[in-house]
């Protein structure tokens, strides 16, 4: 057979210690004696012992003395030994009613050992599980870190006792499944969440077992917990025990193993299953108080809830063997010295513990790395070894024997992990802050309705008013007139007195004239006074046009003297723009010397490193890469060095040392590479919120744009779209992003892009923007909502989730301008045809697609004039199955609420007699 290969489970049935049969291990343990009862229940008060109840305003930070517990199992003879010692008696004699067990060295001498645990080889699963594994499954769920281990050499069950699935007979389950089954029934699916990652360590690798391609995954410890994650794993959340046998399925056939003369299928890898909580705390997390109906914060609610994290370890370690036994070569040699340099360091971390040391050799091995926190840290450990019964392999198991002798000595802190879930708390005050806006919206209307109602009846009253006022003054105006035709018929009356009372002249001589009073001519006193009337009234003209003029005038030299003074204003801020124009060329004569001289020393920092690594590459015969993945030499070296957060501290060191003008400066390099290292640590320093703001006003928003418009390069593309996705997220610098084309820069970029990671950076920019209200419309004209559509092309489900998001921020805002009667006619995203996709995806195996979908789905149905569109194209189905399967309890009761109150959505559910009140 060949040195290596990979585990297929559908033609490959695993027996006991990873390929020898186990027929007495399928056995039921059928005799429960009393003591094995008080064992269980101490075992099970000791694990009930942890758990604690803990106020919802504090956490618990209290820790918890934990030893390692040590279980010992024995496997029976298989066929091979019953031959080959048929003479020989069993090197292992077991006392498991003592917890002892004896290695005999011959025939009259042997030693005892003591373990928490002794089983023999008729134990059942069931029974090793709940001896070995249980008490930490309950302590995982109950907030502490957990860690079950199998340790023994080759073909001596561990893999069996672990990960045995159990397909074809129920009582031959493992650990992993066992443990799984536990923990599904006890968490709860709306307020839990259970995630699983699965991977084997490798010749020093840690290799995804869920996704092959990912074969290099880095440990990430924390500088100030000291916890170790992998953030490159992946990380699938399981629902059902169904998905996780098939995720258990998928990892078992991508294992490496190979056939030994100790096993015809050894195990040549670390297993490692990682088993995530979060659990919500009972009795901890906030509520809202209802007082009249009407649902009001107190200030108890702003308390966040409690949640727990916690982990849960199963480790499958890789069998210790001798050459000279397990006959391996070749490929298969250089495994079995790998698998035993790792078993060596961990028994070499294992021994200083016991001891007490104060230096444990944790970095010696990527195995004692992972398993840090099982031995000497906060979580509670239990380690079962499995040993054979054959004396020809006494060396290995007195080995064995030993090192769990050992790793009883090792004392663990047991220590709870709590932490306040604000993120429960934002969407519990995101939904009550909705429900007061309706409110105030409802309030505020009927307001307005009272305020119009007021209006009226007070225009009417003043109508009334004004029409009394015009009668009123008709009648005053009718009594002056007939006052003044009684004044002139009196004064006609006197003055027809008067003449008749005149004197009339006679002619006396032939010179003298006579004077009839009956004559038209009038007298010189008329004439006169209406000449002096004509002259008052010319004098009075102008007196007018003489006061017209000076006003003039005057109006003329008070614009005059404004005039003058605008002049004088704007003479001085010409001068002040010379001076700045004059300081403006100064400072980018100076910008221009340090850019020249900065790119001679990247040049002359490039030949130095050139130089160093020909010269290592003399001395060494290891691989130096050949390009620089910075902007400065020296912080790539550092880099490498650092992981996490060295690579954080060596931009926020460049940034302080160069400067970000500098850095900005690079971006219109000439060189590619320099362009290149530049908008990487640009797209760096955007990830903080605090540089943004400092980008934007250097000029970095407008440079980034300017790059992406006349770069060809799919690099810069992607790394500047992402750093662009990074400034997105302020509303200001949306805005700033809009008005200089930003929206149609990316809509091209998408279109040409085919890489999956800059169509992720492209589609999350794009999704920013849609979540703000004040750029729905241009948005949309500028061809982002097409662009958005047209990148779900790329099936990659990082894009997709991005699409996803981006429409849902969308729909959002659209909704919201809807229902405050800003927007009215049909969803922009139903004119452009996103309604099909939107319903395909609606049920999406991926939770943030799914999420995204349905809560875009919800705002969608919220306006009348979609459903009709809703209802042809599928959307009514999806919102039915929201409103009753939905995982998010406010989808799922904002989707019930909508059904409820569309009209249209009822009558067509009426019509197909589904009942839905």
């Amino acid at each position: 057979m060949s040195s290596n290969s990979y585990r297929n489970g559908s033609s490959i049935s695993r027996g006991g210690g990873g390929g020898i049969k186990l027929e007495n291990y399928n056995s039921k343990y059928s005799s429960s004696s009393s003591s094995f009862k008080s064992k269980v229940q101490q075992s099970t008060a000791a694990s009930s012992s942890l758990r604690r109840s803990s106020t919802g305003s504090s956490r618990d930070d209290s820790t918890v003395s934990g030893r390692v517990r040590v279980a010992v199992r024995l496997r029976p003879r298989n066929s091979e030994e019953m031959v080959a010692d048929a003479d020989f008696a069993d090197c292992v004699e077991l006392q498991p009613e003592l917890k002892r067990l004896k290695l005999r060295k011959n025939n009259w001498d042997s030693d005892t050992y003591e373990f928490d645990e002794v089983l023999t080889e008729f134990a059942s699963q069931k029974r090793v599980y709940e001896v070995v594994a249980k008490p930490v499954v309950e302590s995982v769920l109950d907030g502490y870190n957990g860690t079950v281990m199998a340790y023994g050499q080759t073909g001596t069950g561990k893999t069996y006792t672990l990960g045995r699935l159990g397909e074809e007979d129920a009582a031959d389950r493992g650990i992993m499944v066992r443990a799984m089954e536990d923990i599904l029934t006890e968490v709860s699916p709306e307020n839990d969440l259970v995630s699983v990652s699965y991977f084997q360590l490798y010749m020093e690798t840690i290799q995804d077992l869920l996704n092959p391609a990912n074969d290099n995954i880095s440990i990430v410890e924390d500088p100030k917990s000291g916890d170790v994650s992998l953030p490159g794993a992946t990380l699938v959340e399981i629902r059902d025990h169904k998905s996780f046998m098939e995720l258990l399925q998928l990892g078992e056939a991508h294992r490496f193993a190979a056939n030994t003369k100790l096993n015809t299928e050894s195990s040549r890898s670390h297993a490692i299953l990682m088993v995530h909580i979060k659990r919500s705390v009972k009795g901890k997390n906030s509520s809202f108080s209802s007082e009249n109906g009407n649902m009001t914060l107190t200030g108890k609610t702003l308390k966040p809830p409690v949640v727990r994290k916690s982990k849960l370890v199963i480790v499958d370690l890789a069998g210790s063997e001798r050459i000279d036994k397990s006959g391996s070569e070749g490929h298969t040699l250089d495994e079995a010295k790998s698998i035993n340099l790792s078993l060596s360091a961990l028994g070499k971390c294992i021994n200083a513990l016991a001891e007490n040391s104060a230096h444990v050799p944790v970095r010696d091995s990527k195995l004692t790395r992972l398993l840090r926190d099982s031995f000497g840290g906060t979580a509670r450990t239990s380690l079962i070894i499995t040993i054979g019964p054959s004396p020809r392999h006494r060396g290995e198991t007195s080995s064995t024997i030993m090192f769990g002798q050992r790793a009883m000595k090792v004392e663990n802190m047991v220590k709870i992990k709590e932490e306040f879930d604000y993120k429960s708390l934002s969407r519990r005050l995101e939904i009550q802050l909705d429900k007061l806006i309706a409110e105030h919206e409802r309030q505020q209307k009927a307001f307005q309705d009272e305020i119009e109602r007021i209006a009226l009846e007070a225009q009417k009253r003043v109508a009334e008013v004004e029409q009394n006022f015009a009668d009123a003054l008709e009648m005053e105006k009718q009594k002056c007139q007939k006052d003044y035709m009684e004044s002139v018929k009196r004064l006609e009356e006197q003055a027809a007195k008067q003449e008749k009372q005149g004197h009339r002249k006679v002619k006396v001589g032939p010179s003298e004239d006579v004077i009839d009073p009956k004559s038209n001519s009038e007298p010189p006193l008329l004439f006169a006074s209406g000449e002096v009337a004509e002259i008052k009234q010319k004098l009075h003209n102008e007196i007018l046009l003489r006061k017209a003029a000076e006003a003039e005038v005057d109006n003329l030299r008070n614009q005059m003297i404004h005039w003058k003074n605008t002049e004088a204003a704007r003479n001085a801020e010409l001068l002040k723009l010379r001076k700045m124009l004059e300081d403006e060329e100064c400072q980018k004569a100076k910008l221009e010397e340090e850019i020249e001289m900065l790119q001679s020393q990247l040049l002359q920092i490039s030949f130095e490193a050139d130089e160093s690594r020909r010269n290592l590459d003399r001395d060494l015969s290891g691989n130096v890469p050949s390009s620089l993945d910075s902007l400065i030499p020296q912080v790539k070296h550092q880099q490498l060095r650092e992981s996490g957060d060295g690579e954080k501290a060596s931009m926020v060191k460049l940034f302080e040392q160069v400067g970000l003008h500098k850095i900005l400066s690079l971006l219109e390099s000439e060189d590619a590479d320099v362009r290149i290292h530049a908008v990487k640590v640009v797209a760096n320093l955007a990830a903080e919120e605090s540089n943004q703001e400092k980008i934007v006003e250097a000029g970095g928003l407008t440079s980034l744009l300017t790059l992406l418009r006349s770069s060809n390069d799919e690099t810069i593309h992607r790394v500047a779209a992402g750093a662009i996705a990074n400034l997105a997220m302020n509303e200001t610098n949306q805005e700033l992003i809009m008005s200089q084309g930003g929206i149609s820069l990316l809509s091209l970029t998408a279109a040409k892009a085919e890489d999956p990671q800059t169509l992720r950076m492209v589609a999350g920019a794009i999704a920013n923007l849609c979540g703000n209200d004040k750029l729905q419309a241009k948005l949309r004209a500028e061809g982002g909502i097409r662009a958005l559509l047209g990148m779900v092309r790329c099936r990659h489900p990082d894009v997709l989730a991005q699409v996803a998001r981006g429409i849902a921020n969308f729909a959002k805002c659209e909704s919201r301008a809807s229902t405050q009667g800003a927007k009215s006619g049909r969803s922009v995203l139903i004119e452009d045809g996103a309604l099909p996709w939107i319903v395909q995806n609606a049920n999406n195996e991926a939770s943030p697609i799914r999420r995204h979908i349905e809560l875009a789905l919800c705002h969608l149905a919220q306006h009348e004039v979609n459903a009709k569109e809703m209802i042809t194209g599928g959307a009514l189905w999806e919102l039915v199955r929201i409103s009753r399967d939905c995982s998010r309890e406010d989808i799922r009761a904002l989707a019930q609420r909508t059904l409820k109150s569309s009209p249209s959505f009822q009558a067509e559910l009426k019509r197909l007699r589904i009942d839905y009140s």
